[in-house]
């Protein structure tokens, strides 16, 4: 088998190609369909009828927090954004400039409001140990923190007062991620309604996403990059709703990478998952064996990224670059804020 190149995964891209903002309404998103034999340019309203009766939708309900904190450590500006809860006040955090940090070290957001520096690791991670816990620290970040919105959006002070609605999807329920699933920004009531319509049941997985999924991969060796772990689980309806698709032959479609990462953690054989609730860093490189998802519905990703790489996984580097080469010149949006793309598996096809 030929080694992996992290250069194998690059391409070029436009920067006024980047969204800053979501469609409005946020079904007016484009939709790239990538078949086994081709591209359809379609609208994300048409989602339901590229499904069929008895197919199962499975989305992300994790919910974003305010994760981003801006604050002091004597006179230096520290910024920090949570990325993994460790317990009731622990939460480790990517910081800047991490260098002027050391354990032992307490970081002062607000007069009545900080966390100290409790471990400190490779790349900028750092643990910290808040002031408070519960429902008194969530208040906290709620008021003192932003939409950590990933580094390609740029914004003169931060993420705004609209990005605290734009960055969160219909589905969000459980506080803890740190970055959107952003294949449901595109949902609106209408959708899941023409969706219910059309026979195409629903499920929901927690993932909370991490900010590790913002990082670069730096090795040449793309096998070498090691992935941040994220927590989630997998409830014992979703369990039931996947085998009653399989027992009727409905296809299971992942909405966003999050919810197939978990799926395919959680793969039990024969297309069925288990009951599942803990950390996964599974890292999906071309050439992994998928076992549960048959389609996947995922924005547009970052060139030599993880999330790039899986969906090179998912159908195929060659149609990916094609789909993408595709999506430039039909000045698609792309990342977080951007369009769409709905993928079917390369050995299903």
């Amino acid at each position: 088998m030929r080694v992996m190149r992290l250069e194998d995964f690059d391409f070029d891209l436009p920067p006024e190609l980047i969204a800053a903002r979501p469609a409005v309404p946020r079904d007016a998103s484009r939709l790239l369909h990538v078949l086994p034999d081709g591209l359809e340019d379609r609208q994300f309203l048409e989602l339901p009828e590229l499904l069929r009766p008895g197919d199962l939708l499975i989305f992300n309900d994790t919910r974003v927090i305010p994760a981003r904190l801006v604050g002091r450590r004597g006179l230096a500006v520290i910024e920090a954004t949570l990325h993994l809860r460790e317990g009731a006040k622990r939460w480790r955090a990517f910081a800047r400039p991490a260098r002027r940090l050391k354990p032992g070290d307490r970081v002062e957001f607000a007069p009545d409001f900080s966390a100290e520096v409790t471990d400190k690791g490779e790349g900028g991670e750092v643990e910290l140990r808040f002031d408070r816990s519960g429902a008194e620290l969530t208040a906290a970040l709620e008021r003192y923190g932003s939409m950590p919105l990933p580094p390609y959006i740029k914004r003169p002070g931060g993420a705004d007062a609209r990005d605290r609605a734009d960055y969160q999807t219909l589905f969000a329920r459980i506080e803890g991620a740190v970055a959107a699933p952003t294949a449901g920004l595109h949902f609106t009531p209408r959708v899941l309604e023409a969706l219910k319509a059309r026979g195409v049941e629903t499920a929901a997985v927690t993932l909370h996403v991490g900010a590790g999924t913002f990082l670069p991969v730096k090795a040449e060796r793309v096998e070498a990059h090691r992935m941040h772990a994220e927590s989630g689980e997998i409830g014992a309806a979703t369990v039931k709703a996947i085998a009653a698709a399989r027992a009727r032959g409905g296809r299971v479609t992942a909405v966003g990478t999050t919810s197939l990462r978990l799926l395919e953690t959680a793969a039990a054989g024969e297309g069925l998952v288990r009951p599942f609730a803990g950390e996964t860093a599974l890292y999906i490189l071309p050439g992994f064996r998928f076992q549960v998802v048959d389609l996947l519905l995922t924005n547009f990703h970052l060139p030599r990224s993880t999330l790039f790489m899986l969906v090179a996984a998912f159908s195929g580097l060659t149609r990916m670059r094609a789909a993408y080469e595709h999506a430039k010149r039909a000045e698609y949006r792309f990342y977080s804020y951007g369009d769409c793309c709905l993928l079917h598996r390369a050995e299903a096809a």
